[in-house]
């Protein structure tokens, strides 16, 4: 055990070479900027200032974003996801698949989930003994598992998930700009330094070192930012984006995706004030997630609807929606209406009353009657 704790605290301590790396590049590109470019070899007064002013301004969202990419803790499943002791037991006893698949299948019953494993199965994490959340995974990196997990990132020594995705896109979107803003107005110095029409002083390896590092990191990471905002409009992780999750009824890429407006809000939030600003506006608790689910759910109680047309009974059975299903199906106030409809699972009809629902894309309207 002393070994294998000695080399874990080695691996932890190794983890944060990257982000040194990046933390010393930026101090470094401070005292480059600062002084090197706006104090020693930038002769106005008035452009040294208004340099002075984007610069910092760039430089606080970056550093502040950065920071919490880094130390915003990684969002974990609750305790409902945990089985119970006795069930746990009984779990780690089993020795068939199909007997343990039992267990999961009657823990499940009353949590919220859509996705399963390849095969059909409940997601279940050995490691960490929970039942894995809709797009929770387990990073052997963090040894944990990770709320809408999108990556691991070396670069932030941190797993990129739920709590802090909207963190690292402002890290990737204020780093380009941070470096963009560089590489723009150290670009004539650059040049002029570049043809000798400045003398050759200390600033000279500074200023033409500082461009070449901003415009290679404005082009990797570019190509980043410009991949996690197509993620963001498509509402998927970039585990998701290699594998399309399986939900009961098959796999669907896009199962998550309510819209470009709605993805966007996911992350961001409704009000749009916050959106530059590095704190937590996203949406939901990372444990349940809208879909865009429209077919019938066979794992979903049925309800019966007595229909007396002609003075002859009939039954009819038909699969409540959830509530991210209705959602999706109309707007925000016809939802509304479906909902009052629904209690616990079961129509109230009125008098005279018409209920039109969405079974498998088709338009089914049943007309009830009331006994008098």
């Amino acid at each position: 055990m002393a070994p294998t704790h000695v080399l874990r605290c080695c691996q932890r301590g190794l983890a944060w070479i990257p982000v040194i790396f990046i933390a010393l590049v930026v101090c470094w590109s401070y005292y480059a900027y600062v002084v090197e470019l706006c104090i020693f070899t930038i002769p106005s007064n008035g452009e040294k200032i208004i340099y002075m002013i984007f610069f910092h301004l760039s430089f606080v969202m970056f550093v502040w974003s950065y920071w919490k990419t880094i130390f915003t803790m990684p969002a974990n499943p609750s305790k409902e996801f945990c089985l119970p002791k006795a069930e746990k037991e009984r779990y780690e006893k089993e020795e068939r698949p199909e007997n343990q698949q039992e267990i999961l299948w009657r823990a499940a019953t009353s949590l919220p989930l859509y996705t399963r494993t390849g095969g059909g199965a409940i997601r279940y994490c050995d490691r960490c003994q929970v039942i894995k959340p809709d797009r929770c995974h387990h990073c052997s990196a963090c040894d944990m598992c990770v709320l809408k997990m999108d990556h691991h990132c070396p670069w932030v020594n941190n797993c990129v998930g739920f709590s802090n995705y909207k963190f690292f896109i402002l890290f990737l979107a204020y780093s380009l700009v941070y470096c963009l803003f560089i590489a723009a107005t150290v670009l004539q110095y650059f040049i002029k330094f570049w043809t000798n029409e400045l003398p050759d002083t200390q600033a000279k390896f500074h200023v033409l070192f500082l461009f070449f590092v901003a415009a290679m990191f404005c082009i990797s990471i570019l190509s980043l930012f410009s991949y996690h905002l197509w993620l963001v409009g498509k509402n998927r992780s970039t585990i998701e984006a290699f594998r399309a999750p399986v939900f009961r009824t098959g796999s669907d890429k896009n199962g998550f995706s309510l819209g470009f407006r709605k993805n966007i809000a996911q992350v961001f939030g409704d009000q749009k004030k916050y959106w530059l600003l590095p704190l937590f506006t996203s949406q939901g608790d990372g444990l349940t997630f809208p879909t865009r689910l429209v077919s019938a759910d066979p794992e979903q109680g049925t309800v019966t609807l007595n229909a007396a047309p002609n003075n002859s009974a009939a039954d009819i059975s038909v699969s409540p929606l959830s509530d991210s299903q209705n959602r999706l199906l109309s707007n925000d106030q016809h939802a509304n209406s479906v909902e009052d409809h629904m209690a616990d699972g079961t129509f109230k009809p009125a008098e005279s009353e018409a209920v039109t629902m969405m079974a498998e894309n088709e338009a089914v309207t049943i007309s009830m009657e009331s006994e008098s």
